[in-house]
């Protein structure tokens, strides 16, 4: 005799990636393309989630991993039909917000830090300290703009100009991602494309993001209390989390330090 079995409804999930930290292409602890497509594909096609929520904590960094990165999470969003919500912690400023903008709604904390769309490039002359030293700088080139902003030489009009028009191309970029993601929900004739900075509900104000709020209590409200989170997150190496490199790890954390300066954390 069989024995009936009643139906039991499983609690809903919702899958959680961590992206915290800057985006580069290199570097232990860094978000990148590379290193997140397992986890991004991971947390969208195991164990059929209500909603994938993004945990974003990074004050940007390179403009080709952020596109990357948001187009992987569009295109599997839009293959499995399931709605992306990102949760602001401290900052998702430059290509920090660029991660956000991958998103159906973003949601932050009353003092995250949000915005700063815009470009920057960073870097030192150095000549004329070299010059004071004694040391020469030989450098032989095929092709007239091979030595492009050598920080070794003094700066050049042209190489300034040229700079500053591939900064305005992947400006350009950035401003076409915002306005095609947050299309109806930004204000008309205000520019907030110029590295400008907003605070949680000066944020939701103009337009950047959708709401004040939590995860956790955010999810449950919309899936009910029982609802489950799985979450998912780049894994370091055990000689990583033992800090067998150590000066490797050192200069990479002086540089991440550096860009959450930038915002004053």
């Amino acid at each position: 005799m069989k024995r009936w079995i009643p139906f039991i409804k499983s609690a809903p999930v919702v899958a959680v990636i961590r992206l915290s930290g800057t985006i580069s292409t290199g570097g232990r602890g860094t978000l990148n393309d590379e290193t997140l497509a397992p986890v991004i594909e991971k947390a969208f096609k195991r164990g059929k989630p209500k909603a994938v929520a993004l945990l974003i904590n990074s004050p940007g960094g390179s403009p080709v991993q952020s596109s990357l990165i948001a187009a992987r999470i569009r295109r599997l969003s839009e293959e499995k039909k399931i709605p992306v919500v990102a949760f602001v912690e401290d900052v998702a400023a430059s290509g920090g917000y660029w991660l956000a903008s991958a998103a159906d709604e973003i949601i932050a904390d009353e003092s995250s830090i949000i915005g700063s769309i815009g470009v920057i490039s960073m870097g030192f002359g150095l000549n004329e300290f070299i010059n004071r030293h004694g040391v020469e700088r030989r450098v032989y080139t095929a092709g007239k703009s091979k030595s492009m902003l050598d920080p070794f030489q003094p700066e050049k009009p042209a190489d300034v100009k040229r700079l500053k028009g591939m900064l305005e191309q992947i400006h350009a970029n950035f401003k076409t991602q915002i306005t095609t993601r947050r299309a109806g929900k930004l204000p008309e004739g205000k520019d907030l494309f110029t590295g400008e900075i907003w605070v949680g509900r000066a944020a939701q104000d103009v337009g950047l993001i959708d709401g004040i709020g939590h995860l956790v209590p955010v999810m449950k409200e919309r899936y009910g209390k029982k609802v489950r989170f799985a979450r998912y997150g780049a894994k370091r190496s055990i000689l990583q989390r033992f800090g067998a490199r150590i000066v490797g790890d050192a200069l990479d954390g002086i540089e991440e330090r550096a860009h959450f300066a930038r915002f004053g954390l």
